[in-house]
């Protein structure tokens, strides 16, 4: 993959939708979000053809408060998954990267203070909308080490949501898009912030 990597959603619509492109406008993959599903459900495709399934992503229940969410491609074999860490959450964007049942890799909020004002800025009016404006909230997917790998930096957009992926250090392909796959779900969880 070509870095940065530009995630891009309309805010006003009604199936959410998220296309992926490189650093040369190369769309990546396009992810739909299935609506009025009980348990959340999201398909990853090759293009916006939507032809070619490339992974399934899908809740294990219907409240995502501390839900799991597992990766399964086209053929349904396991890749993992991300689970959101529910109380931790509320002072900052806390998730944990699964491989094989075990942690692979960690995506924190970089700044809780920012969600915190947020929060508080967030119920008036006018100062609000601006605050969300300006506060873009961003991530960072840490491997178990500590080591930074990839940071997703929310930038500033009126119609649509706009989310950078930049790439830290080296790492395997398939821990690259395993964890591509779990910021796919960060950025369908976080997207009303920032």
């Amino acid at each position: 993959m070509l870095y940065p990597i530009e995630l891009r959603f309309k805010l006003f619509s009604f199936a959410q939708r998220i296309t992926a492109h490189d650093a040369a406008g190369v769309e990546l993959l396009h992810i739909k979000q299935k609506m009025f599903k009980l348990k959340e459900q999201v398909d990853v495709f090759r293009d916006s053809s939507q032809k070619h399934l490339l992974f399934r992503i899908a809740a294990d229940r219907m409240i995502d408060f501390s839900a799991n969410y597992s990766f399964t491609d086209a053929t349904g074999n396991s890749w993992g998954g991300v689970r959101r860490q529910g109380m931790r959450s509320f002072w900052a964007a806390q998730y944990e990267v699964m491989q094989d049942g075990l942690v692979d890799m960690e995506i924190q909020e970089e700044s809780p203070l920012k969600k915190v004002i947020e929060s508080l800025l967030g119920e008036i009016p006018v100062l609000g909308f601006i605050a969300i404006y300006l506060l873009n909230p961003s991530y960072i997917v840490n491997a178990p080490n500590g080591t930074p790998l990839l940071r997703l930096t929310k930038k500033p957009a009126v119609f649509e949501g706009r989310f950078v992926l930049e790439k830290l250090s080296d790492f395997s392909e398939d821990d690259e898009l395993r964890s591509l796959l779990a910021l796919v779900m960060v950025v369908l969880l976080e997207r009303k912030r920032g």
